[in-house]
């Protein structure tokens, strides 16, 4: 069994979150921190061996008197992050231990997460060496202008929006983030696009919701309501080998 690292990322500024008491990965969801749900849908799987949450250093003295004993047992390593996402993550992968085939990277404020994307997604990460979870574009998409104007349509066709987890081989990943240089990137994939190497797209979620605003910690409340979720998600993907 190939063993994972999962890296969660909750060390973000929350500037459009605008809640004066909590950042997002922290605040309060169904009785417990939003990234407590994110964390609990990794620590419990057998193939993941290391758990990284990667926290903002201007976080951490409330962090740990908030959260230490779900730390402890949770067994989860705690790193400060950096500036940018990228820095933040380049960080977890200095804490990586030597034994782990692959990692994970994953939005801790993704707490609405089915333990069967998680699958499907590690499956494909297996055989093609990157994947991640992501969902076509369904709205019709505008560009438009700083005068709030729109400028075009924007067509959908083979749009998607990307979501987490996104999963590579240790070697891939690591590679990735020695050549990033300067150039700004949003998510882990991209990074991995660089280097030329294809990432496999698997079919997630709505459901999969990134929380960036107080609405959507209230939405994300009736979603986890409506865990677990239903076997199929439309057409089955190459890499789901329990629909063969």
């Amino acid at each position: 069994m190939p063993r994972y690292a999962v890296i969660l990322a909750a060390a973000g500024k929350s500037s459009r979150f605008r809640d004066a008491n909590y950042k997002k990965p922290f605040a309060p969801l169904d009785n417990r921190a939003v990234w407590l749900h994110s964390a609990e849908r990794f620590v419990n799987r057998d193939d993941v061996k290391q758990v990284v949450l990667v926290i903002s250093p201007e976080d951490k003295d409330h962090f740990y008197s908030k959260f230490g004993a779900n730390v402890a047992i949770l067994g989860i390593d705690v790193v400060e992050g950096g500036a940018e996402r990228t820095d933040s993550v380049q960080k977890a992968l200095e804490r990586v231990r030597d034994d782990i085939d692959l990692i994970a990277v994953h939005d801790a404020a993704r707490p609405c997460l089915a333990d069967e994307w998680v699958d499907r997604v590690f499956a494909a990460a297996e055989k093609t060496g990157a994947a991640m979870l992501a969902i076509p574009v369904a709205g019709t998409l505008k560009r438009v202008a700083p005068d709030y104007t729109i400028v075009e349509t924007v067509s959908r066709e083979g749009l998607w929006e990307a979501q987490t987890p996104q999963v590579f081989r240790r070697e891939l990943l690591l590679k990735a983030y020695a050549q990033r240089g300067k150039e700004p990137s949003t998510d882990d994939a991209q990074l991995v696009e660089r280097l030329g190497h294809k990432v496999m797209v698997v079919p997630g979620s709505p459901i999969n919701l990134k929380i960036t605003t107080k609405e959507d910690l209230q939405i994300a409340a009736y979603l986890l309501k409506a865990m677990p979720k239903p076997k199929t998600l439309g057409p089955v993907h190459p890499f789901d080998e329990r629909f063969r």
